[in-house]
């Protein structure tokens, strides 16, 4: 297992405090270049790039002439390549994941159905296409995770307006299963997930901004937990480009308003500490 300590010492610190981001993506993307082993230089374009590559893939199919929204693993000619190849030989690209061939392909027949949000499907399938290829466990429960929470909070909304939940619950699962069969407040779910309670009282905030931003909180506290006994392997980097990322989503929010308010969050979320039994005093 690779040891990056010279990559994440000099990395500045970043605070989910903070409303704007800490450091620039393209600097630690050239970072990345030159400090990672081929295999993890892999699973950082396989696994965290390509969630960008998704979201570009669907911009460039809504307008093949507009400027691509992400820096992912792939260029426009490639998403060109894909889709095209796609199309006109009704097979999965290999030099691609099959999962975009087939988006790619099914475009034109889902484009205009109602109900359909191509960049919700699109992050599904990546999900799954992660927790299925990728090898390196943190990064697999760091997407569960997140699969998770899109699901157990649409299970709540859907119980909430009295829809059939199951017709809103993505893939296959104990977790999946229990939302579409349990009819308890917590879906059954509290015992074997910690943030069962605090997605609970996100899903009771009408504020929508605010929820959103209670939803990165968690997941920041989570890769905060899940690193702390590897600060300097992989696992790091990719927490950092996780982090990195939702500060970029936040950007444009007022400083101090901002920053007074992601404090109040993670301060509530994190409750008296989280800190693993082993580490505390």
């Amino acid at each position: 297992m690779a040891n990056y300590y010279c990559l994440i010492a000099g990395l500045p610190e970043i605070d989910f405090s903070d409303s704007h981001p800490g450091y620039s993506m393209d600097e630690l993307v050239e970072q990345l270049h030159e400090s990672l082993t081929p295999w993890d230089a892999r699973l950082m374009a396989n696994f965290f790039f390509l969630q960008r590559d998704c979201k570009n893939l669907v911009g460039y199919l809504k307008d093949p002439e507009a400027e691509l929204m992400y820096q992912g693993a792939y260029t426009k000619e490639q998403y060109k390549d894909l889709v095209k190849s796609a199309e006109e030989m009704n097979f999965n690209v290999h030099r691609y994941p099959s999962f975009l061939s087939i988006f790619a392909r099914e475009w034109a027949f889902n484009k205009d159905k109602k109900g359909y949000f191509p960049e919700d499907e699109i992050l599904y399938l990546f999900y799954k296409y992660a927790i299925d290829n990728c090898s390196n466990k943190f990064v697999r429960e760091w997407y569960q995770m997140n699969m998770d929470i899109n699901n157990i909070l649409t299970a709540i909304l859907a119980r909430k307006y009295g829809w059939n939940i199951a017709d809103y619950i993505k893939g296959e699962g104990e977790v999946q299963e229990k939302l579409r069969e349990e009819n308890t407040p917590d879906f059954g779910l509290s015992r074997e997930m910690d943030y069962m309670k605090e997605l609970i009282q996100i899903a009771d905030q009408d504020d929508p901004v605010k929820k959103e931003k209670m939803i990165d909180a968690l997941k920041w506290l989570w890769l905060d937990d899940n690193t702390f006994f590897e600060p300097f392997g992989i696992e790091s980097v990719f927490a950092y480009m996780c982090k990195l990322e939702m500060q970029y989503r936040w950007a444009n929010l007022d400083v101090e308003k901002g920053k007074e308010s992601f404090e109040q969050i993670i301060e509530n979320l994190r409750g008296e500490a989280r800190v693993p039994d082993a580490y505390k005093v």
